[in-house]
């Protein structure tokens, strides 16, 4: 639950993560990502809201605004009203300035049978924020529902989880100090939208047909999804030539399940698949097996500790803790902006979602959508729900061959794909 203060105010230290965000976040590289249920039927909006209300207080980590100290930046509980639902007015992603949000780092938008959640990631990690929306959708749908009163009791599912536990430190182990080398790796590059406007291509499809073709592989879906994504780079971009440069595409990684941990704040860690054209004409299963081994060698348990434990002993080093924020913040930048030159560009994939019964029956499917940050002009975002697997590219250039070669590889695997976009391509 975190700490208390003597005016009993909750307040918590930010998760070993979450310590970037805050720094590094701006206009154009605002670090919020947002996660969509859709509906089978139009939003109302005074349910959500009060749907919200409700849910908000069990959550602290959502329940709360962020503070500057002098050493750390750090979270203290919210008592301001939740912040407004409104219809969705914006782009996707948009950096989410507290003072004319009553302080929160979320937001809640709704389009039409859409119901949008927008987090700043210090937050939480979508794992996190799907705990969240899915209790906002449950509560939701028993205010507009009359049919479930009586089936479904009010408040949270024996599900979901409330822990807030800082589970990088408590599954921290002491490691030899691991150097980080960073290469630069191909960025994409090209005619940009204006700042903050972002092009959004989702591509549904269904979860069998995309796992029968990655078994012909002997891949997963996750591993067929970057190796296809890698192989449109490398043809369309790269118009198969080689280049001293990799194009390496970076992949986080939830911990909870190797560390048994349920927290709802932060819990990931980030690994890279690279792809170094040497030569020219790589067929698709060369990069899809050069992806694939890049992924495998580092998804092991010992290395993904190896990883967050580096991050963390920084964090507990006495000599630093003492440094005043303002040297920490000028460090931490410099360090980010090395590294950011090392990706060229992300996949996420939460995995397979699943909600209760009675509500799943009004539920049509979940999608996400990642902001752009330094260096990586385009990512994509993976969900998948019953049969249903929403991918979804984010990015601020105008040009879409990348994206039309990945669906076509898709297509030419066998895989029934539906294109929907945000309109401002054209």
């Amino acid at each position: 639950m975190g700490n208390r203060r003597n005016n009993n105010l909750r307040w918590d230290k930010l998760d070993n993560t979450a310590q970037l965000f805050p720094v590094i976040a701006r206009e154009g590289m605002s670090n919020v990502y947002r996660l969509s249920v859709v509906l089978k039927e139009e939003i109302n909006p005074e349910a959500l809201q009060k749907a919200l209300d409700k849910v908000l207080p069990y959550f602290d980590v959502f329940n709360s605004m962020m503070k500057k100290g002098i050493f750390w930046y750090y979270f203290e509980e919210n008592k301001r009203s939740a912040p407004k639902v409104r219809e969705e007015y914006s782009y996707p992603c948009q950096f989410i300035n507290p003072y004319n949000n009553n302080n929160y780092l979320f937001k809640v938008t709704y389009y039409k049978n859409r119901i949008n959640l927008e987090v700043f990631h210090a937050l939480t990690d979508g794992n996190g924020a799907f705990s969240f929306l899915k209790e906002l959708t449950y509560q939701y749908l028993r205010n507009v529902k009359p049919e479930l009163e009586g089936k479904v009791k009010d408040g949270l599912g024996i599900e979901t989880s409330l822990d807030s536990e800082d589970s990088y430190l408590n599954n921290y182990k002491k490691k030899e100090k691991k150097s980080y080398k960073t290469r630069r790796s191909i960025i994409l590059k090209g005619f940009k939208f204006q700042t903050n406007c972002m092009g959004v291509i989702h591509g549904v499809m269904s979860v069998q047909d995309i796992k029968k073709v990655a078994k012909q592989y002997g891949v997963t879906i996750n591993q067929y999804i970057v190796g296809a994504y890698t192989w449109a780079i490398y043809t369309s971009y790269l118009k198969k030539r080689s280049s001293k440069k990799p194009i390496v595409t970076a992949v986080p990684v939830n911990l909870r399940p190797y560390f048994g941990s349920d927290t709802n704040k932060n819990f990931f860690v980030v690994v890279s698949a690279v792809f170094e054209p040497k030569k020219e004409d790589y067929t698709f299963e060369e990069v899809l097996e050069i992806t694939t081994n890049s992924l495998k060698e580092q998804i092991t348990k010992e290395n993904l500790e190896k990883l967050f434990s580096y991050n963390v002993s920084n964090e507990l080093n006495v000599m630093l803790r003492a440094v005043p924020l303002v040297f920490k913040k000028m460090a931490m930048k410099q360090v980010y902006n090395a590294s950011a030159k090392a990706n060229t560009t992300t996949v996420t994939n939460l995995g397979i979602l699943s909600t209760t019964d009675p509500y799943s029956q009004y539920i049509d499917r979940f999608q996400a959508i990642l902001s752009m940050s330094k260096g990586q002009n385009m990512k994509i975002t993976v969900c998948s729900y019953k049969d249903v697997l929403a991918l979804t590219f984010s990015s601020c250039l105008k040009n879409t061959n990348i994206q039309k070669a990945f669906f076509r590889k898709l297509s030419e695997d066998g895989i029934g794909v539906t294109v929907e976009t945000n309109g401002v391509y054209y």
